[in-house]
């Protein structure tokens, strides 16, 4: 059996009233949730507290879910409307970081590689290459950061970016390109390439 299938049966038996189905869909997505919301939201605190409210949003909205995406594409986009209403009730901007804590690190099971490469020079070049790239993802358009993020921060597929953003394919794939153009225009001084290569 799929996840989409364990997570629909999940959702079936939860619309049916079992609060014990809905709180195995938190346990199963409440970690990539906040971590998705980290991208936009950088305390903590207002991370979890966003987090909440966007489970809660999807319980009440639950009895609509028809399972037309999978229930984390659904999910996601509940949690970026959220973080997205947030942000704009506290008059701020989502901004976003690519550095990676050392669980990640641990469960990529590349630790002695990473050590191997942590040397002074690498370290602040490393610094050096997140600051650009943090930096010019929070002057992008909003369509273009939530789509780069969604990409390449959480894996997500072209067809579940589009369901999330509520736009077309095409459309993601254009807002990824330009990001990763705005990006590679930025580090190609840092990084001495020429116009003809994007890194």
């Amino acid at each position: 059996m799929s996840d989409r299938e364990i997570d629909q049966q999940l959702v079936e038996r939860a619309q049916r009233g079992d609060k014990h189905a809905f709180e195995l869909l938190v346990a199963k997505y409440q970690r990539k949730l906040i971590r998705l919301l980290s991208r936009f939201i950088r305390d903590a605190t207002e991370v979890e507290d966003v987090a909440q409210e966007a489970f809660i949003k999807a319980y009440r909205a639950l009895p609509n879910f028809r399972g037309d995406s999978a229930f984390y594409t659904w999910l996601y986009r509940i949690g970026i409307n959220t973080a997205k209403n947030y942000l704009v009730a506290m008059g701020r901007r989502a901004p976003t970081s690519t550095a990676m804590d050392a669980e990640e690190a641990e469960d990529l099971g590349e630790t002695e590689l990473l050590q191997d490469l942590n040397t002074p020079e690498n370290e602040m070049m490393s610094r050096q290459v997140a600051d650009t790239v943090n930096q010019t993802l929070d002057k992008l358009p909003e369509d273009l950061r939530t789509a780069i993020s969604l990409r390449e921060m959480e894996g997500l597929s072209y067809e579940e970016i589009a369901a999330v953003m509520n736009c077309p394919i095409g459309t993601v794939r254009s807002r990824i390109f330009r990001a990763r153009e705005a990006i590679a225009e930025q580090l190609r001084p840092m990084l001495g390439t020429g116009k003809d290569r994007r890194w």
